[in-house]
């Protein structure tokens, strides 16, 4: 390395603390890469995460500079954490949303979201939280199945004759796929089927679709 020195974080962020200091002259091996973070390995075996401006400035054994390409999909693959936005159609109503998310390995993710409905007749939110299952991560045009539950808010406008606002829970299954664009965007697609569990004796089903652009980091 030819950096004076080289931080060395518990994990590949900045929130994560500095445990190690590397020397100029020492010699690290890059393990994996996460987005603009490299685990490297010490001569000890001790192993941390370091930022990409300083990798940067480390020198190959040959004395070559050593570059880094941008994000490219196998960073989409490994990413953890994934936000994004999507419009489309809930029961004939006009749905935005948005939603972030955090994988809990390369096959299974939590999200939250948080939506607005706006319809001719009523308007409303919804928010839930879903399980998400990739079977073939590596794809770039990665299929998945979703499911979950949260609750939805109904205020119906004032032009309906007696209008009454209405809070039900709700369960869903679904399934979309994801499409790795280029550097840290992907363009997300999906379908849902919902149950609304109402106060009446009977539940309504209500089917969504949705279409939007996201990024990982």
């Amino acid at each position: 390395m030819a950096d004076p020195f080289l931080e060395l974080h518990t994990g590949p962020g900045r929130g994560y603390p500095i445990f190690y200091v590397v020397d100029r002259g020492d010699t690290v091996e890059i393990l994996k890469r996460r987005t603009n973070w490299f685990l490297v390995r010490l001569r000890d075996e001790r192993e941390g995460w370091v930022r990409r401006s300083q990798m940067e400035r480390t020198l190959q054994p040959s004395g070559a500079t050593v570059e880094f390409a941008d994000a490219e999909q196998d960073d989409f693959t490994d990413s953890r954490w994934e936000a994004g936005m999507l419009a489309g159609d809930f029961d004939g109503a006009n749905i935005i949303s948005v939603y972030g998310g955090y994988s809990l390995n390369r096959h299974v993710g939590l999200e939250l979201w948080g939506s607005q409905i706006l319809g001719n007749f009523s308007n409303g939110w919804m928010g839930s939280v879903n399980v998400i299952h990739e079977a073939f991560p590596d794809w770039r045009i990665s299929p998945f199945f979703s499911l979950g539950t949260g609750v939805v808010h109904i205020s119906p406008k004032s032009t309906i004759v007696q209008s009454e606002d209405r809070t039900d829970q709700i369960a869903h299954a679904g399934a979309g796929f994801r499409f790795y664009t280029s550097r840290r965007f992907i363009l997300r697609a999906e379908y849902k089927s919902y149950v609304v569990f109402t106060s009446r004796d009977d539940n309504e089903e209500v089917e969504e679709w949705k279409v939007g652009f996201a990024f990982f980091f």
